[in-house]
């Protein structure tokens, strides 16, 4: 037995040897392309080219910006014939005073509030501010006149005030003063309104008014379940000098974007909307305020330039002009997004709507006693 079983090992070993001659010629390829995309079937690998010369023609900001000179120099004839026109001369008139007078005042206060973020010590407001939350609401309302910043920037330090133990409502009034009363607004404010320094004041006290009361009103009926807070600092894990420059590149951007847009949404309101209806809206004075308040809330200026284009819509009152003024810091479609964000949107569908009342409410009645 053990005999026949040995030799019939070899025998099935011979049959191989008799096929091994047709099978050389078949490996070599699919080699090759398994080597070139391993981890893909063989069949998308003649696509590999393809690919590589789409990559190629993608979209980038130097491409953009060579194909817009192109249209431009192209186009230039045209351009200029619109240019000419007086709606257009109007137009680029009000949008390059609005721009060239805020844009001082944007970078230095995005400057000075970057630097307060990253290098003052949170703990720092901690001792500053009283445990009892009706003391500290009208002190932090207060330090928003101390301390210069944007309302961008005013949403992620009055985060980083609730995260280390400050009381909700003295962060709150923190953030709807610090954008509107702080030094940098205030000059600039002068500045636009130079026949009428009353707005000065009137902008400080209507809008310290509405964050110690919206302080206060949390106080009364808030909830903390109402709060969503960020896990970690905005710049952790980066060094002070990175921290700064990236919250200045950030602010600035952000911020001088929505002041582009804000001067030509103004130069536009100015230049192409029928005089007769900026009379009729500004000679009713419920409506004017309705309507700047409106506007303050869809133009979504920052805070150190909606002074200038406040002044440039000559047809409202002082009134109006003031509800402007005291309603854009404190609520807009980027802080909502912003508070959202940061603190919840459950914060945020409610503190929205009764910020946007209080800031009319306020500068009404601010209005009616300093105007």
């Amino acid at each position: 037995m053990a005999i026949t079983t040995e030799p019939a090992a070899p025998t099935t070993e011979t049959p191989p040897t008799a096929e091994t001659p047709q099978q050389p010629p078949v490996p070599a390829p699919p080699v090759t392309l398994v080597k070139e995309s391993p981890g893909a079937p063989a069949e998308k690998s003649p696509a590999a080219p393809a690919k590589e010369s789409k990559d190629g023609w993608q979209f980038n900001s130097p491409l953009v910006l060579t194909m817009v000179l192109l249209v431009v120099v192209l186009a230039q004839g045209p351009i200029r014939q619109a240019l000419s026109a007086p709606v257009m001369q109007s137009w680029m008139t009000v949008f390059v005073a609005v721009v060239v007078q805020a844009l001082p005042f944007l970078v230095l206060g995005v400057l000075l509030s970057a630097g307060i973020a990253v290098f003052v010590p949170a703990t720092f407001f901690t001792r500053a501010l009283p445990k009892n939350p009706v003391l500290a609401v009208p002190i932090a309302g207060m330090a928003g006149a101390i301390l210069p910043g944007c309302e961008c920037a005013s949403v992620p330090v009055a985060g980083a005030l609730v995260r280390r133990g400050v009381t909700p409502a003295a962060a709150i009034a923190f953030l709807l003063s610090a954008p509107a009363i702080n030094p940098i607004v205030l000059t600039a404010t002068a500045v636009a309104f130079p026949r009428n320094p009353e707005m000065v004041l009137a902008r400080f006290v209507g809008s310290l008014l509405v964050a110690c009361v919206m302080g206060w009103l949390w106080t009364r009926i808030g909830r903390t379940d109402w709060l969503r807070l960020p896990a970690h600092e905005p710049h952790e894990g980066e060094t002070k000098g990175a921290a700064f420059w990236g919250s200045v590149r950030h602010d600035v951007m952000q911020a001088g974007g929505f002041l582009v847009l804000g001067a030509m949404s103004a130069a536009t309101l100015k230049a192409v909307a029928p005089a007769s209806w900026l009379r009729t809206a500004a000679d009713n004075p419920v409506v004017a305020i309705l309507a700047l308040s409106i506007l303050a809330v869809l133009l979504s200026i920052c805070s150190e330039a909606d002074a200038f284009v406040a002044a440039s819509l000559t047809q409202f009152s002082l009134t109006a002009k003031l509800a402007f003024l005291v309603v854009g810091p404190m609520i807009d479609l980027k802080l909502f997004a912003m508070q959202a964000g940061t603190f919840g949107r459950g914060f945020a569908l409610r503190f929205a709507p009764a910020t946007f009342v209080l800031a009319i409410a306020g500068a009404v009645v601010t209005g009616a006693v300093l105007l």
